[in-house]
């Protein structure tokens, strides 16, 4: 795999980190389940790529309203939202989901990312915001960390 997801287009990266989780459960799980949430069934599917090998257990939806129904039926340890989709953006995605899963770590990915997304972002709870497109390295770390943070998983 290239250095970039989506090699076709090359900005730098740009991560915040916000939220943490001081007295977090520890997981209870082996396979942590990831949902992937983009419009681009290319991005998910590389996405996919990605995660899997590395033993997630893997979840996708092409909008937001089909993430919401997702993380309401199943067991989601993650989700990852696409900034700009059809019927709901990924932070109103977000808000939704942190209404009735506060603790679910939330990470929202955007190819226009600016200071004033960033802030809306944080204030909906968001554990990181990332600029696309991201690097292999960049988004399996921040994972990571959002896995740590939450649920004290050593992976």
């Amino acid at each position: 795999m290239a250095s970039y997801l989506h090699s076709y287009r090359s900005r730098t990266i740009e991560i915040t980190l916000t939220a943490c989780q001081p007295n977090a459960e520890p997981m209870l799980v082996e396979s942590p389940s990831l949902l992937i949430t983009d419009d681009d069934l290319e991005f998910r599917e590389t996405l996919r790529i990605v995660f899997e090998p590395e033993g997630y257990r893997i979840l996708l939806a092409a909008d937001g309203e089909e993430a919401l129904q997702i993380v309401r039926d199943e067991k989601v340890h993650l989700v990852l939202l696409d900034m700009h989709m059809p019927r709901l953006t990924g932070l109103e995605t977000l808000r939704q989901v942190k209404q009735f899963r506060a603790m679910l770590p939330c990470i929202l990915l955007s190819a226009r990312l600016d200071d004033l997304l960033i802030e809306q972002a944080q204030r909906a709870k968001a554990f990181s915001v990332m600029s696309k497109p991201v690097t292999r390295v960049q988004l399996t770390g921040v994972v990571r960390q959002a896995l740590r943070r939450t649920y004290n998983w050593s992976g």
